[in-house]
């Protein structure tokens, strides 16, 4: 059942969570968790350790079913049609799902076999991916060999070889040096401008501000705050310089700060202490 069969108002999302909840005996992981992403666009994810990130992204991937709430995926919804949804998404998880025994090529045309891609079929998709990744130089040596940021490129490769609508990143840039980031960066950048729906989890504020159309910021299991980050940032309040002086000259400071002469006449409390 397609996604616009089954929502009645507005267009199909790309990711729409609502009224999520999900229980693990007397502890609560998620509280009602609502979130709607559009189509071709990067949300990312923030919270705590134990806000619930975690679960949610099992959910939405179809790895756990709520105990109530509706998700629909690509469409589809992914507690009725679980499979219809595992064929549209990707998934990076935190740590590489690479085989390190086999070579990129290998690895690449296992994973499209395994979505059930023809050989031949299979080989060119593997062939497309190593070359958009910058990886046709490493195809034919073991991951082993490969630098942190070569097998999270091959990692996202990976997610790819279906060509998914979605695609969930869960800390995609853990554990790598600022080079590898800004690359893998770039890559997220490149597949959201082909029309990729992104779900991004990340511990790092940068990343989420450098990536993310919108932050939804989850907390004891429900969505505590959500915005662009630029609105996000403007809740928070502005910058604020605190100057002290030594001379209590009002006409002074506002000179230093501003370059120009002030215009209003000093305060008596001021004017006393001279």
């Amino acid at each position: 059942m397609a996604y616009g069969e089954s929502v009645r108002n507005g267009p199909p999302e790309g990711i729409r969570a609502s009224g999520l909840r999900k229980r693990y005996g007397d502890r609560i992981a998620l509280d009602g968790f609502d979130l709607s992403v559009r189509p071709g666009t990067v949300c990312g994810l923030l919270g705590p350790n134990g806000a619930g990130k975690t679960t949610a992204v099992r959910i939405l991937t179809t790895l756990l079913r709520p105990d109530s709430g509706e998700v629909f995926v690509a469409g589809f919804d992914a507690v009725r049609h679980p499979r219809q949804v595992r064929y549209r998404i990707g998934l990076v998880g935190q740590n590489a799902s690479v085989d390190e025994i086999l070579t990129g090529r290998q690895n690449l045309e296992m994973f499209g076999r395994l979505g059930h891609l023809t050989a031949r079929a299979a080989r060119r998709r593997a062939g497309e991916l190593l070359d958009q990744f910058g990886l046709t130089e490493a195809a034919e040596r073991p991951v082993a060999g490969y630098s942190g940021g070569m097998r999270r490129r091959l990692d996202l490769a990976t997610s790819l070889i279906l060509s998914p609508p979605v695609l969930f990143l869960d800390e995609p840039t853990t554990g790598l040096d600022p080079a590898a980031r800004i690359e893998v960066w770039g890559h997220v950048r490149d597949l959201v401008d082909t029309g990729t729906t992104v779900l991004l989890t990340t511990q790092y504020l940068e990343e989420a501000d450098q990536l993310a159309d919108q932050i939804a910021v989850i907390d004891a299991g429900r969505v505590v705050a959500e915005g662009t980050p630029d609105e996000l940032k403007a809740k928070v309040g502005p910058d604020r310089l605190e100057t002290v002086v030594r001379k209590p000259s009002l006409d002074e400071v506002f000179l230093h700060l501003t370059g120009h002469t002030a215009t209003t006449s000093t305060p008596p409390a001021a004017e006393a202490a001279r």
